[in-house]
């Protein structure tokens, strides 16, 4: 389940131009060694492969889709993401993002998509945000639990260290009766401290993440993501 929508760059050539305004389009392709979200695995701490496109406009609205392999012990093979939003500046040190994300899993044997609504603000190195599930399927969580019951709260540190360095620490806190069906608990809490160094080829992260969840441990997690033009 995507957790941070890539940048995108503008277009050299084939731009959307109206007026002054103009819209890009871009891809992105990587790979990571264990798939978390929100801390947890989805793929059984196994590798997954993972790309998506992105269009943006300098209104400030973006749209986009992205898909990775899953493994939770069923059928479903795959999630695919779909998202919409809008983001701008208020001052020079502080920007916003709003929007709506669905995650699908199209070959899943129960009805487990579901979609959020989300909300963040930044200012400089620090961005809060907020996310609550708004439509969900039957089976998302089990009966009787409200298969809607479910939100996050997260805060991130991001700090650069050098000019293609850069070092991020993060916490988050789900909660509701989605969580008590996937985890037993009414709720936990996920951090995480990555590393990343953006090279000719891509960027390459290093991330330390664990939650309180019991019996659950620390995992180490390298990733790899290449965006380019489309």
């Amino acid at each position: 389940m995507k957790k941070s929508l890539y940048s995108v760059l503008a277009l050299s050539t084939g731009m959307l131009v109206a007026g002054n305004a103009f819209a890009a389009v871009s891809g992105n392709i990587g790979g990571t060694s264990n798939y978390l979200w929100r801390g947890a695995t989805q793929t059984k701490d196994a590798v997954a492969i993972q790309g998506g496109i992105d269009y943006s406009h300098d209104s400030g609205f973006y749209a986009g889709t992205w898909a990775s392999n899953v493994d939770f012990g069923d059928d479903t093979s795959y999630e695919l993401d779909l998202y919409a939003g809008y983001g701008g500046s208020i001052t020079e040190d502080i920007s916003y993002d709003f929007g709506y994300l669905y995650y699908a899993y199209p070959d899943a044997p129960s009805s487990i998509d579901f979609g959020e609504l989300h909300a963040a603000v930044t200012w400089k190195w620090l961005e809060l945000g907020y996310s609550h599930v708004i439509n969900a399927g039957d089976d998302v969580a089990a009966d009787p639990l409200d298969n809607k019951d479910l939100s996050y709260l997260a805060a991130t540190v991001s700090v650069p260290l050098t000019e293609k360095l850069s070092l991020s620490v993060h916490y988050g806190y789900s909660s509701g009766d989605v969580v008590q069906s996937w985890f037993g608990e009414d709720n936990y809490a996920d951090y995480n401290v990555t590393l990343s160094a953006d090279t000719s080829m891509g960027t390459v992260s290093f991330m330390v993440s664990d939650t309180d969840l019991t019996d659950d441990d620390a995992k180490l997690v390298l990733g790899y993501s290449y965006s380019f033009d489309l």
